[in-house]
């Protein structure tokens, strides 16, 4: 954008009286200033008041923006678009000093740094003032827009034949006192065989009303074509699992029953049965499954009655993984796919070790999680084989098929 005569001037006026860092500081925000105002140009397509077929929206007024450098701060003004968005590159976070203090200070709390250290952090920058609570707060704060959208974004670009639910838990304080708070998470696998990460919550506790509210903001969110829960047996998930994902199977993670039926057994006698119980896992048919289920509930029952009983009760939903495509088998029998995603939460919150609330808390584990959904997305590998997943929706593919009719 060519300046006016007028605006030449004052610029000349303010570059002779100035001195040589406030020489630098005029002449940096000048440019930078006009470099923005031509960035804006180019990405709407017009000049302000111009009318080409080029333009793509409008231009809405200015927000401030203070960059702080070396020659001091430097008050920019960003345009604002009516349509879209719009924020110039030269301040993303390729800029060099005060992105970089951003970016160091999000990583640190990403990483679950804590303030202490990251305060550190911001002095070996050469910001010998450091920087307090309040700022870090501040800075973490400006990441809940985009984590916000994340845990809210529509659903209903594919449908989710499985999804995973489980939880961990995690310490904050609330109401002034230390207590363990639940972060349930949900992940899924789409129908092309990709995966994704659906949702996250932070709560008291897994009662049936918390994973109740959680799947129905899935649901509502756009969240459909469930055909099969993979979670462990507590008695809220499960509850509400029936309640609110109608038409969906509930599959008990394998992994899980075997940890329940060792505390009902010698220690000795473990590894017997769990290769015992694995033999249910391996048939090669649905049929094969229960049946052989059957058997070992029998063969272990004379020695241990009590995993016998369990054996029986969790029959149904032990076995609903054999219900579907056998290529699937192996990936939907238990929660495993959750647990590195829970290792690398506990690994990242544990350093904070209690957070100051349940916002704090929300924050970071979204933040890992939005970075692992993006590496999914990023770098797309099939959870599911190529070609298996059809057999899901016999009916709907059936139909896709048929030829039209006269």
């Amino acid at each position: 954008m060519a300046l006016s005569q007028s605006d030449l001037l004052r610029l000349m006026e303010s570059l002779r009286s100035a001195d040589g860092i406030e020489l630098i500081r005029t002449l940096a925000q000048r440019i930078l200033q006009e470099l923005i105002e031509a960035e804006a140009t180019a990405r709407i397509g017009a000049e302000p008041g111009e009318r080409t077929e080029a333009r793509t929206t409008w231009r809405n007024g200015h927000r401030d923006k203070t960059l702080t450098t070396q020659a001091g701060d430097l008050e920019l003004a960003i345009p604002k678009v009516r349509t879209g968005s719009f924020f110039p590159s030269l301040l993303e976070r390729r800029r060099r000093i005060d992105q970089a203090l951003y970016a160091v200070i999000m990583e640190a709390y990403v990483l679950g740094v804590s303030t202490r250290s990251v305060d550190d952090l911001v002095k070996a920058l050469g910001a010998d003032t450091g920087i307090s609570k309040s700022e870090v707060s501040r800075i973490c704060a400006d990441l809940d827009e985009q984590l916000t959208a994340f845990r809210t974004r529509p659903l209903g670009h594919t449908r989710f034949p499985y999804i995973y639910l489980d939880a961990t838990y995690c310490k904050a304080r609330v109401n002034h006192q230390i207590v363990s708070r639940a972060v349930v998470v949900a992940t899924g696998i789409t129908e092309d065989g990709g995966r994704e990460v659906l949702g996250v919550m932070v709560g008291d506790s897994e009662t049936e009303v918390f994973w109740a509210e959680f799947l129905r903001h899935l649901r509502e969110r756009g969240l459909t074509g469930v055909r099969l829960v993979i979670g462990d047996h507590h008695s809220g998930l499960v509850k509400a699992i029936r309640k609110v994902m109608l038409g969906a199977a509930y599959q008990r993670c394998r992994v899980h029953f075997l940890r329940n039926t060792f505390a009902i057994i010698p220690k000795d006698a473990a590894e017997m049965v769990a290769a015992t119980i694995r033999t249910i896992f391996a048939q090669p048919t649905q049929a094969a499954v229960r049946a052989q289920l059957d058997t070992v509930a029998d063969m272990l029952g004379k020695q241990f009655p009590k995993v016998k009983a369990m054996l029986l009760e969790a029959k149904d939903d032990l076995t609903a993984f054999a219900g579907f495509p056998e290529r699937h088998w192996k990936k939907i029998q238990s929660t495993n796919p959750l647990e590195r995603i829970n290792r690398e939460i506990k690994r990242r919150t544990d350093v904070v070790q209690v957070f100051p609330n349940d916002d704090a808390l929300l924050r970071l584990v979204t933040a890992v999680l939005f970075e692992m959904h993006d590496e999914w997305i990023a770098f797309p590998r099939r959870y599911l084989p190529e070609g298996s997943m059809d057999q899901i929706y016999p009916a709907e593919h059936a139909r896709d098929e048929l030829p039209p009719t006269a």
